[in-house]
Order: structure tokens, then sequence, then C-alpha cells
């Protein structure tokens, strides 16, 4: 049995992915100690990981803008040193053998140098990456009114962590989101990643990647959700996901609109969205947050914002869906999936009730669709999941000489 430090951000788009990895390590004997925030202890604890709460709060992606994300980094950088300190405090007496983090926490790298371990990253975010990377450019930041404060404080944190551990930060703040590992686990498939971002990642990795599928795994949740009523119905899902579900209520108005007359049942997941303001049809089932796995396995159709997990979820599950991206790798995720014949992409800025409708009409009755999907879906389940990131880490434990 190895001792793995698990280093997750605490947001559903990066907790949830980790879930099945981390419950087929435990499954296969190692101790995984999971860092994440209070809300997710219980997700973490059915793993079978021994759960561990940072000390501040590092979602990072709860802020949305780049003047918000820069802001955010820079807070969390100030406290770089409290940050890792109180890790180490809280696992003092374990000596891991290696670790594993998501590639977004800002000191994945940095605690792999300082431990001195093996390390591996993990990636939700890869289609379009070349573009998120190269997407700061200096001539923009004139137009974030703080930025030289925050470079200033984010240079000074940089400085306080190179004295205590002998470390430093990535020069450039963006970077803190990218942290490459000694392996480094993509969580799609060849056939769905296009050529020019698969060449790009090859590049990017130094070849130390390995395309393990999309994150799907039952997480066994234990939410109390009205199933009978969905029984014999047709079953609409939509889902904005938890960053940008907010950000546009516009849509969520549209969507009232578009299926008031639907012959079946709409489970819509609104997280943290005040809908008071609009008049919900009774066929609409809306929650904070609903199982979606299972939610997937007797729905018709779904709308989503493209977000890796949802569009994943579908995908595998082979659920007709138009695509309504609002933000970050959404975009490329969607004009991908229509690229290959597996969805309809919706601008939300000029988006109706009619186009929506005409657009869940049209995936749930040309055959294309499901026939394009069946073939990413069939690559995703050939790239191995969990089983496979496990196999090749044990590869890299014996290659490293880790016992256990």
């Amino acid at each position: 049995m190895a001792n793995v430090l698990f280093l997750s951000i605490p947001s559903h788009g990066h907790v949830n992915p980790s879930l099945g990895l981390v419950s087929e390590l435990v499954r296969r004997g190692e101790k995984v100690i999971y860092f994440s925030s209070e809300d997710f202890k219980e997700k973490v604890e059915r793993t079978g990981a021994i759960f561990q709460k940072y000390n501040e709060d590092l979602n990072i992606f709860k802020m949305e803008g780049m003047g918000g994300l820069l802001d955010s980094l820079s807070r969390i950088a100030k406290a770089s040193t409290s940050i890792v300190d109180d890790m180490f405090s809280k696992t003092a007496g374990v000596k891991f053998d290696y670790m594993i983090y998501s590639a977004a926490f800002p000191f994945g790298s940095v605690i792999a140098k300082i431990l001195q371990i093996p390390s591996i990253s993990t990636w939700p975010v890869f289609t379009g990456l070349k573009e998120i990377l190269n997407d700061h450019h200096e001539e923009d930041d004139d137009q974030i009114a703080p930025f030289q404060e925050i470079l200033g404080s984010y240079q000074e944190a940089s400085s306080t962590l190179e004295a205590a551990y002998s470390v430093n930060l990535p020069d450039n703040i963006m970077h803190l989101l990218f942290n490459r590992g000694d392996m480094n686990l993509v969580y799609t498939s060849e056939y769905f990643i296009s050529e020019s971002d698969r060449e790009f990642l090859e590049q990017f990795f130094d070849g130390k990647l390995t395309f393990i599928g999309p994150p799907v795994y039952d997480r066994n949740e234990n939410l109390d959700f009205p199933f009978e009523k969905l029984a014999g119905k047709q079953v609409l899902y939509i889902s904005l996901g938890t960053v940008f579900s907010s950000s546009n209520l516009t849509l969520y108005d549209i969507f009232f609109k578009s299926f008031a007359d639907w012959d079946g049942v709409v489970v819509m997941a609104a997280h943290h969205v005040n809908l008071t303001q609009f008049e919900i049809p009774d066929h609409f089932i809306v929650r904070n947050y609903v199982p979606q796995c299972e939610i997937l396995k007797v729905a018709n159709a779904a709308i989503t914002h493209a977000g890796m997990n949802t569009i994943s979820d579908l995908m595998y599950h082979q659920v007709p869906f138009a695509a309504i991206p609002l933000g970050a790798d959404q975009p490329k995720m969607a004009r991908r999936a229509e690229e290959l014949g597996a969805a309809i992409y919706l601008d939300a800025q000029t988006l109706t009730p009619e186009i929506l409708r005409n657009a869940i009409e049209q995936v749930m009755s040309d055959s294309s669709y499901l026939e394009n999907m069946s073939k990413i879906s069939d690559s995703f389940k050939a790239a191995g999941g969990y089983k496979k990131a496990v196999d090749e880490i044990f590869m890299m434990k014996k290659e490293t000489g880790i016992e256990g």
C-alpha cells in the first residue's frame, strides 16, 4: 500500500471527475489523503479516501471574468505559505509516495518539488488549451485596473514561498492554473479531441500524457429525487453547470417558454439560481443539484452549457443534446461535438424559444446524431477509464521503485 496525497480544486467540475480515480486507487489498496473544502467531505469519504480540509477558500473559478480570476489567484498566492504550512501540518508523520492534483490546483507542481515525489496531474480542460494559454497578452493588462498591484503581490508571495521552502511559483500568475506532472491524465479520447489540439498537447506535455476517457463514475449519491415522476414519460434534461449557471437569467425564461407544452417531464439543474421571478410550469422539476448520471439513464434529450463533465456524460450515455456554451472551454467543446455530428451548437446571445425547440426536435428525430454520438461513446469506453489510469500509475510506481 502506497500513501497518496490528492489535491483538488474544491468545485464540482474538479472534484466530480476525480472521484472514480480515487475510488479505484482505494479499491486497489492505496491510502489516499484527499484535500478539498467541507462541501465535498461526504463525496470524498464515500470513495474510501481520508478527507482533509484546506484552511483557505481555493475555489478560484467561482469568480467570473479575467479581473476576478486574477484577483482570486492573487489572494491565494498571498496565503501560499499558510496554505502549504497547514497541509503539511495536517499530514505530519505521513511519508507520501506520490501525489495527484488537479492541473488548476495553484501549488501542485510546487508541493511536488518540496516533497520530491512523483506527480500526476489530471486535466479536465483539454480542447482549446492552446488558445487558453495564449489568451493572456501583456497589452491586455491595462484593461485590468489593479493588475500591477496584483502582480506585485504575486511576486512578493513567490519570494516568501521561496524563502520558506526553496521553491518558486511560476513567473506568470496564469501558469498557476496549468500544473503539469510527471504523468498527465487527460479526461477524453483521442477520437474526440481535434487534430490540432492533439498535436499541441503532445508538445505541451512532452509526450507524457495518457487519454483515459471521460470521468464517468457512479457516485452513489443519496439525493432525494422523485424518480417515480419520470417513469414512462419523455424526459428532457437541462443543466448550465455550476460556474456559469446564474450568468444569464434570460436563458431560463427561454427554457420555460420553449417547453411550456412539453409532453413529458423537464428536469432542470439550477445551481444557486434565483428563479422566483419566473412562472415555472408544473411539469418542470427544478433542483439546486440533481443526480445527473441517473437522470441521463432515462433522458430522451438534453440542453447543456457544454462543460466537460456534462458533455462527456451526455455522449457516454448517448443522449441527444443541444449545446449553449457560456464561457471557458465550453465553446470549443460544443464546436467539436457539432463537428463530429453529435450535437447542435446554439448561440446564447441570439437564442429564441423557437430556435431552441427546433434544435431539440432535430436531435431527437434525426438518427445521425445518435449514430455519431455512438462513435464517440465507443471511443470513450475504449480509452479505458479509471482502471487504465490506475494501471498506468501502478506502472509508474514499479518504474520508480515505489513499494506497495
